[in-house]
């Protein structure tokens, strides 16, 4: 006996209770990604999302790890990608989805809108 265990066997000993905690964790785990991981969630490779984007794959593999990039760069990164990026702020008065960095969205002021 190795003295592993499956993981379906321990699951099967775990309370209901215990086995979404772990859900959660996981669920909490899958929306915390950093660039590399989202793009390999999204099936793409580095070769073809450099292509979409019309750099190289080092110039890719580059801003995937950098830790700090101008928003329009993420932006671009996320909609290659098929998805579309956000910007919430977290407020003591309430949550503000920012619409500045929104793609063709050019600021108005306010006697405008």
């Amino acid at each position: 006996m190795t003295g592993r265990n499956k993981w379906s066997k321990l699951k099967e000993q775990m309370s209901p209770e215990r086995r979404e905690h772990i859900a959660e964790g996981v669920r909490q785990l899958e929306a915390e990604m950093v660039l590399a991981e989202l793009r390999k969630h999204s099936g793409m490779t580095q070769k073809e999302l450099a292509e979409i984007l019309g750099v190289s794959q080092p110039t890719l593999s580059s801003q995937e790890h950098q830790d700090d990039m101008e928003i329009s760069t993420l932006s671009r990164l996320i909609q290659a990608m098929g998805g579309q990026l956000e910007l919430v702020v977290h407020m003591p008065k309430g949550d503000i989805r920012l619409t500045q960095f929104d793609t063709g969205h050019s600021p108005q002021p306010e006697a405008a809108r």
